[in-house]
């Protein structure tokens, strides 16, 4: 059960490691070893250790700012027109500060010297190497593999964030020192990795769950490292001999003076993937599974087992399909929902619920065509609904903002879906950040199968995941499958932007994604509406109107759509009766909570029969789409990854902070048109 407590004030015994600011860890020496053996005096007091390490993952490198806006994709956007928090989202990385995300940065290399200087520590104490020796596992040997792994997890998130990024300097004096090659850096967690993951124990055994970093996830991870390193991605051009030997596979190249860089996969690619898919399958089905298992059964009587994971979250409880949480406690700051999650128009104390951002949105072009009828992940994933904080619900618009403003939001983290609804304060739910499940493990695999040529495989597995969600089975899977599939599975989870990546789609799906924007707009400014292939119509405006479908005047949360139902479809929406919690009881406003929706799927001619009876009966008219209109020059064009119209290769990369840069005496430099100052 929930929760190991992941504080940075929960680690006085760190101070035997080294203590870095900032850019301090290029040149830290080691601590006074006579400190070490306090630090490993006991299982417990080692772990502490580590505990900083996850505690500053948690609230700093980890959940939160908006999941660094990396999610931004052809179905996801950051809301908020021409913000620096979305720059990278937009994929104009020349717009953004040098320091944009420097908290991370530095961060991510600190928890990397930290786990770094564990690892060494309990490489020299007797029952660890006696426990290698005899190839055995218990408690010490955990720590010990737990320590590196949490160093390459570090470096990876790194690369995925950074690009090419120094690397081998913690815990050490430098005077100098450069850029090292993602390659040379993923090649080196990799080794490591394999070296230490039978040190460890399976996700399940010696009380070890998806909190703590398992034999499961290093074997996760070691699958993923060789997937980043064997797709397609934006490297740089403007570092002569940065990449030694490695030969490419070229899809786009970018030769201007600031932003020269080429968008490729390395020629010899294969090898990692086929490793990528030995260590999948051993997680996946294999006999590194552990206790991880698929959601395919719903326990509560609603049928909906995809969004039952994500329940868990919201019960406070570890989901049986996580491989890895970062774990959060009330009232310590937790980013879920606040930044990611279903948006509240509340204030910052006592409200019901109190503010909740929204960071990531849905393109209505893929709210109203990922999805197919019937699709249990639809309604799970994204909403069209909010609270006013006031204890009712309320429609989101699609005009650039925040909380209620904004578009179409994620719907896998929820207050009012909560067991027990945090009200006192924003940003301490206490919701765990999930990273990797089973299901993204699943297409990653699928992934790698189809690269190499295996669709049997990739088919079944996406077939697994989509009798899960209700819908009818492929024949064989795609490569356009598998991203529709990451699509309905990984919303607002940061794996669909780089899953196009990797495969090669990206600049063709954010082009294809803006043409189409432009479509639906030219449509709904000429006649008040625009219906897909699908037969769905998105319209300018949709009524509503309060409702108690509780028969007590109190909000219900709903589940699975029913159709025609205009309070139940869309489905999983609603509101909690706040009005059963004392603290905020004198907030919640009318007697009437949940929203009743018409025409959003459907026009409804505001001058004709129909509108008039809505309106006879109570609903109101309320825009919807013609706020696509009217921003159709801000936020509908600017932040749809309009970058993507300035060069073929996406630049996706946040900067180097200045004072790495500074530091190294010139030998690292931002590229992909990032600023150095």
């Amino acid at each position: 059960m929930k929760k190991i407590l992941y504080a940075i004030t929960a680690l006085a015994a760190c101070l035997a490691l080294s203590q870095c600011k900032s850019a301090d860890y290029l040149s830290v020496s080691s601590p006074d070893k006579s400190d070490d053996a306090f630090v490993t005096s006991t299982v417990s007091e080692t772990f502490k250790t580590l505990a900083y390490c996850y505690g500053t993952y948690k609230s700093v490198a980890g959940g939160g700012n908006y999941n660094w806006n990396d999610s931004a994709s052809d179905c996801e956007y950051y809301p908020e027109y021409n913000s620096n928090n979305g720059r990278i989202g937009y994929l104009r990385p020349q717009e953004a500060g040098a320091d944009n995300k420097s908290s991370q940065f530095n961060n991510l290399f600190k928890i990397a010297a930290r786990c770094a200087r564990i690892g060494n520590i309990l490489a020299e104490k007797d029952e660890v190497k006696s426990a290698l020796e005899a190839g055995q596992v218990n408690d010490w040997t955990q720590l010990y593999g737990e320590a590196w792994t949490f160093w390459a997890y570090a470096y990876t998130e790194l690369i995925r964030h950074f690009g090419d990024v120094p690397f081998g300097i913690e815990n050490s004096v430098v005077e100098e020192y450069t850029l090292t090659s993602r390659y040379d850096i993923l090649d080196a967690c990799i080794a490591k990795l394999k070296e230490v993951e039978s040190s460890m124990y399976d996700l399940g055994q010696g009380g070890i769950q998806a909190e703590r970093m398992s034999r499961t996830f290093a074997n996760m991870l070691i699958a993923e490292a060789n997937l980043m390193a064997g797709g397609y991605q934006t490297l740089r051009s403007d570092v002569s001999g940065l990449y030694g030997d490695v030969s490419f596979e070229t899809m786009y190249t970018n030769s201007d003076n600031k932003t020269q860089a080429f968008f490729a996969r390395r020629s010899d690619w294969q090898s990692y993937y086929k490793e990528a898919q030995t260590y999948f399958r051993k997680v996946v089905s294999g006999e590194r599974k552990g206790t991880l298992t698929l959601v395919t059964t719903d326990d509560r009587g609603l049928d909906n087992p995809f969004q039952r994971g994500f329940q868990y979250i919201m019960d406070m409880q570890v989901s049986p399909e996580s491989i890895f949480e970062v774990g959060n406690v009330q009232p310590q700051q937790s980013e879920r929902p606040y930044s990611q999650g279903r948006p509240s128009d509340g204030g910052n104390a006592n409200n019901a619920p109190c503010k909740v951002f929204s960071g990531i949105r849905v393109i209505p072009t893929a709210y109203y065509q990922v999805w197919e009828d019937g699709d249990k992940r639809w309604d799970a994933s994204a909403v069209v609904t909010g609270s006013d904080g006031k204890g009712n619900e309320a429609l989101v618009n699609l005009g650039s903002g925040s909380r209620l403003s904004g578009g179409i939001a994620i719907n896998k983290w929820d207050i009012s879906k909560m067991k027990d609804p945090y009200t006192v304060a924003p940003r301490k739910s206490g919701m765990n950040y999930v990273f990797f499940r089973m299901d993204n493990t699943m297409l990653k695999l699928a992934e790698v199968d189809l690269a190499l040529g295996d669709a049997t495989e990739a088919t079944s597995l996406i077939n697994q995941l989509r009798s899960r969600a209700g819908v009818a089975t492929l024949g064989t899977a795609t490569v356009d499958d598998l991203i529709l599939e990451y699509k309905r599975e990984c919303m607002g989870e940061g794996d669909i932007k780089f899953a196009e990546i990797r495969t090669g789609k990206f600049t063709e799906l954010g082009k294809a994604m803006r043409a189409e924007l432009k479509a639906v707009i030219a449509g709904l400014e000429k006649d008040g509406y625009y219906t897909f292939s699908n037969g769905r119509t998105i319209s300018n405006y949709v009524w509503t109107k309060l409702v108690d479908i509780s028969g007590n005047g109190k909000g219900v949360n709903t589940g699975n759509r029913v159709e025609g139902d205009p309070v139940l479809s869309p489905g999983w929406r609603g509101i909690y009766d706040y009005t059963q919690i004392s603290a905020v009881a004198g907030v919640v406003t009318g007697t009437t909570h949940n929203l009743a929706i018409e025409g959003l799927f459907e026009y409804i001619d505001p001058n004709g029969a129909k509108a008039e009876e809505l309106e006879a009966n109570g609903y109101k008219k309320v825009e919807w789409a013609s706020k696509m209109v009217s921003e159709q020059g801000t936020l509908w064009d600017y932040n749809m990854l309009s970058g993507i119209d300035l060069s073929d290769v996406p630049l996706y990369f946040h900067p180097i902070p200045r004072e790495t840069l500074d530091q190294s005496k010139g030998n690292v430099t931002n590229g992909y048109g990032l600023p150095q100052v």
